[in-house]
């Protein structure tokens, strides 16, 4: 069986991070508003990326990691853009040395969050 990490679009453009064991299933809760949540209020949603795992537990652990990006992180990995998923997290770290605080971008606006 297969596990997924998915990005969704949100109504007014933000991004929602969560993982399934079935996308389709996942897909379709999302756009009913199945869930009481981030996505039911923020309907239509659109699949932007979807990356496979072996484990829920693989899937889960990627899910967080992904949750902790900027936008600009996320948006290079939905576009799987390599090597411009390296410069947004570098650039990320560096306005925080530069800063002694975190960067705005190192926080999304907009929470991700799901229920596995």
């Amino acid at each position: 069986m297969d596990f997924y990490v998915y990005i969704l679009r949100c109504k007014g453009g933000s991004y929602y991070v969560g993982h399934t064991d079935n996308l389709e299933k996942r897909l379709a809760e999302h756009q009913l508003g199945t869930f009481s949540g981030y996505t039911r209020i923020r309907r239509p949603v659109e699949l932007l990326f979807a990356e496979p795992f072996a484990s829920r537990q693989e899937a889960f652990e990627r899910e967080r990691q992904v949750k902790g990006w900027s936008r600009r992180k996320k948006e290079a990995l939905i576009r799987r853009e390599w090597e411009a998923l390296g410069n947004a997290g570098r650039d990320a770290e560096q306005l925080v040395s530069r800063n002694g605080a975190p960067a705005a971008e190192a926080h999304p606006l907009h929470p991700s969050t799901s229920s596995g």
